[in-house]
C-alpha cells in the first residue's frame, strides 16, 4: 500500500467535515509549540499501534514536524497490517505556511 501525502487544504478540508481523526507523532516538547487543534497526540518515541483511536467510521491521518515521521508511523502500521496510508505530506510547517491556526495550551 502507498503512503499518500495530503497538503495541509486537504486537511483543512477533511477536519471542517469530520471526516478524519488527526494523529501527532511529534513529541511532548514539540506539542508545546503548538498542535492543530482536535488532533490526537501519539509520539513517535513510545508508540503504540493498540493507542490508535478504533471504533470510529473517520480515517486516520498523521503529521508531523516535516513528514518524515508521519510516513515512517504509515510504513511501519502498514507492515503491521493496519490499512492505514494518509498523512499531512509537509507535516505541520505546511499546516503554518499556509496560515492554518494552531492551539496552544
Amino acid at each position: 500500500m502507498a503512503i499518500i501525502d495530503l497538503s495541509a487544504a486537504d486537511v483543512k478540508s477533511a477536519l471542517d467535515k469530520d471526516e478524519i481523526i488527526l494523529i501527532d507523532v511529534r513529541e511532548p516538547n514539540e506539542l508545546a509549540m503548538g498542535y492543530i487543534d482536535g488532533a490526537v497526540s501519539l509520539p513517535l518515541s513510545a508508540f503504540d499501534p493498540a493507542a490508535l483511536p478504533t471504533g470510529d467510521s473517520r480515517e486516520m491521518v498523521f503529521y508531523c514536524a516535516a513528514g518524515i515521521r508521519s510516513a515512517r508511523v504509515i510504513d511501519y502500521l502498514q507492515h503491521q497490517g493496519v490499512s492505514v496510508s494518509k498523512h499531512l505530506g509537509g507535516g505541520i510547517q505546511d499546516w503554518v505556511g499556509n496560515g492554518y491556526p494552531l492551539k496552544f495550551e
